[in-house]
């Protein structure tokens, strides 16, 4: 499968979408990639907690800035990756031109959906963090790309 465009969705824009957008986009050379909450913190940047986790792991959320996912939005990307199957039902029954395109971020590991750490420990963090990692590295290898998620 090649494309040439991704978005990540997760709820809020600050924690799980973020850190996908950035594995994804390491991994992904020369493809779009970008991310949008569905009850985005607009104009809010990632999360304190999990932008602590991913520089653990030498991933920088530095610069980014949380946006709302509507249709106009949606459209403009090849693949839409949610965090939650919840997130991707909201999509498809919101958007139903966006269906065919709109799966699970961890679409390979079962789908079960990453659990949100927000407002939660580190250690919360941290975990959906490897989980993010792993679900990009299989992404990656997927759609042609490095594999450097999968850390």
């Amino acid at each position: 499968m090649k494309v040439r465009s991704v978005l990540v969705v997760c709820v809020g824009n600050i924690c799980r979408s973020p850190a996908g957008e950035r594995l994804l986009r390491a991994a992904l050379p020369g493809v779009e990639v970008g991310s949008a909450g569905l009850g985005a913190v607009v104009g809010a940047p990632a999360d304190t907690t999990m932008a602590e986790a991913a520089a653990e792991r030498g991933l920088s959320l530095e610069g980014h800035v949380a946006r709302q996912f509507d249709a106009a939005l949606g459209g403009r990307y090849e693949l839409i990756l949610a965090m939650e199957p919840g997130h991707r039902d909201e999509i498809r029954r919101l958007h139903p031109q966006l269906s065919g395109r709109t799966l699970l971020f961890d679409q390979w590991r079962g789908g079960h959906g990453i659990a949100d750490p927000y407002r939660e420990p580190v250690e919360a963090h941290r975990r959906a963090l490897e989980e993010i990692a792993a679900a990009a590295g299989d992404w990656a290898g997927r759609l042609g790309g490095t594999g450097a998620g999968s850390g």
